[in-house]
């Protein structure tokens, strides 16, 4: 790999994250934060989900909520769906299919928020949990990319990485997204 190839990254991404920074998408992030804050404050919480990569947004938006992010508060229920036991129990009984859509049956309520992310929206696991998060009359929020895929019209709020040919790219999208809302959530939890 050439120092070319490495510039290529970054110039991409800023590609990428220019073509984001729209109205429309930076209306989306604060209609999802006001969603999350309202359940919060009525006593919800919050479930993520997603594969591989997705899984490691899941788990660090979850734990910045639990934790914390930037300001000292206090801790908000939040919880990832990456407990191993579980996904493999239920992979083995049940299917990969259905990892995160048990969790949502046992654990989801009425008005919990679902934050559901796949960068292609067609994650079969991930749409099984968002329809297992309907029947529950969850709030669904959705991270994806590419095209938005099933996704884009099972979700209260799609927010939508723009298409490029890797996953990496709708990724560094989603953590930034998954840093602005919790910013959002932690300025906004209190008030």
């Amino acid at each position: 790999m050439s120092t070319k190839q490495i510039a290529d990254h970054f110039s991409q991404a800023a590609e990428i994250l220019a073509q984001f920074n729209t109205t429309d998408n930076l209306s989306k992030i604060e209609q999802a934060g006001k969603l999350i804050v309202n359940s919060l404050k009525s006593g919800g919480k919050i479930i993520s989900c997603g594969n591989g990569g997705s899984m490691s947004d899941a788990m660090h938006f979850a734990e910045e909520l639990t934790g914390r992010y930037r300001g000292h508060r206090a801790s908000l229920a939040a919880i990832s769906i990456s407990d191993p036991s579980h996904i493999t129990c239920v992979g083995n009984d049940y299917g990969f299919d259905k990892i995160f859509s048990r969790f949502i049956e046992g654990v989801g309520q009425k008005d919990d928020v679902l934050l559901a992310i796949s960068t292609s929206g067609n994650s079969e696991n991930i749409i099984n949990a968002i329809q297992s998060a309907k029947e529950k009359r969850m709030i669904i929020i959705g991270l994806t990319g590419k095209g938005g895929g099933e996704m884009a019209n099972l979700c209260d709020v799609e927010i939508r990485a723009p298409h490029s040919e890797f996953a990496d790219r709708a990724q560094e999208i989603h953590i930034k997204i998954i840093h602005a809302l919790i910013d959002f959530i932690e300025t906004n939890i209190e008030k």
